[in-house]
């Protein structure tokens, strides 16, 4: 009864229904919650670890809204979930229209986003694919959707210092409920310090441009093997392997080939398609660039050091931009020279240890395991639950003008 009054209330218009592929639009019965992705393969990352999530909730009916063609097959062939082939708009609007959907994630904010907008009658909601303070992590965008879920205060601030015009009650801390799930450490036991390398992509643009392997990377790793006894092991960005950029490839490159020319006893190993969360819970030492990867280690081993790379030598901008900074041994042009031995150092010392706990509960509100899946399912219900109440009283409120006419 229930969703058969909150389907009366919410929908307002009939379509002529072309059909989506994967799903018969005439057999789709009302489903809670549209997780929209309108990219290609290479952004699967951004996606799949949402609907490891979102299974915990079996009771949720979830459709994977696919709007590009070379998407669908190998969805297919990762989830059980369903998925629906909707590159035109028409036949978008006509299976949220079916499903009657009350909620729709996104993961990224893709420019036919601005499509999936135009259906009124469920809640929008940005749930992003990381917390991480690279620049891309704040856009103008944000203002289209009706709420935003983000990690915690350090993501408020930075939302806040960055957009004009923009409200903040709009944002609802969540923390990270990926964080949460059980993932399996993929390396086996080792007797020494391991130490993992994991460089972000180089972005879409130079302002987005993070990445460190290209200039500092094979530095990274010879220090690294230095250190006696210690395990090292290279977990780079899903799109570096591939990368258009000469220079990442080169450098990729060359650190597979001297982590293959180190000894083969050493345990030494090259992660690429490892899920890093589980590598994340066997490292002793981590060295990330700016990105959501090193503050998933923030959050998962607040105890083990992290040295942070700054491709710029701007330690006045990097200070301000990235508050982990202040609790990490920063490594750029200035201190590559002393490389080696800091990170010797920082495997038997651990001056930051405070620092980055302080940091890790700005970042993420201080969340212990399982909270931020808690939080996040809180939030969720009461966006669906306010956001269907307010479009029946507008139900209401039309009923009336129309009576009054």
């Amino acid at each position: 009864m229930r969703r058969a009054a909150r389907s009366a209330a919410r929908r307002i218009r009939d379509f002529v229904e072309p059909e989506p592929v994967g799903i018969d639009l005439a057999a789709v019965t009302e489903a809670d919650i549209a997780l929209h992705f309108a990219d290609g393969p290479h952004k699967f990352y951004q996606l799949m670890p949402w609907l490891a999530v979102l299974r915990q909730r079996p009771e949720l009916r979830v459709i994977i809204v696919a709007r590009q063609p070379e998407s669908y097959e190998p969805l297919t062939k990762l989830t059980d979930v369903p998925i629906a082939l909707v590159p035109k708009f028409d036949a978008l609007m006509a299976l949220y229209d079916r499903a009657n959907f009350r909620a729709v994630l996104y993961v990224n904010n893709s420019y036919t986003n601005f499509q999936s907008l135009a259906f009124q009658q469920a809640v929008h909601i940005h749930v992003n694919h990381g917390e991480s303070d690279k620049i891309c992590m704040v856009s103008n965008q944000a203002k289209a959707y009706d709420r935003v879920f983000v990690a915690g205060q350090a993501a408020v601030d930075r939302h806040a210092a960055a957009l004009a015009w923009f409200d903040t009650t709009h944002l609802t801390r969540v923390g990270r409920p990926q964080l949460d799930l059980v993932v399996d450490n993929p390396l086996t036991q080792w007797d020494g310090p391991t130490i993992t390398y994991a460089p972000t992509w180089e972005g879409e643009d130079e302002a987005n441009n993070y990445t460190s392997i290209d200039h500092y990377g094979l530095a990274i790793i010879e220090a690294a093997l230095a250190q006696p006894g210690a395990r090292v092991i290279y977990k780079p960005h899903p799109r570096i392997p591939e990368s258009d950029t000469a220079a990442v490839r080169s450098a990729h490159q060359a650190i597979v080939a001297a982590l293959k020319g180190a000894s083969s006893e050493a345990g030494h190993r090259v992660c690429l398609n490892e899920d890093i969360l589980g590598v994340i819970r066997g490292t002793d030492l981590f060295i990330g660039d700016v990105s959501s990867v090193t503050l998933d280690h923030l959050y998962l081993r607040p105890q083990a050091p992290i040295m942070l790379t700054d491709r710029r030598s701007d330690r006045e901008r990097l200070r301000a931009d990235t508050p982990v900074a202040s609790a990490a041994s920063v490594i750029d042009a200035n201190t590559l020279s002393s490389l080696a031995p800091d990170m010797g150092r920082l495997l038997t010392q651990d001056p930051l240890a405070a620092a980055r706990r302080s940091v890790r509960d700005y970042y993420f509100d201080g969340l212990g395991p399982g909270e931020s899946t808690q939080r996040f399912w809180t939030a969720l219900e009461a966006a669906m639950s306010e956001h269907d109440r307010a479009v029946a009283n507008l139900k209401r409120v039309r009923i009336t003008a129309a009576e009054v006419a």
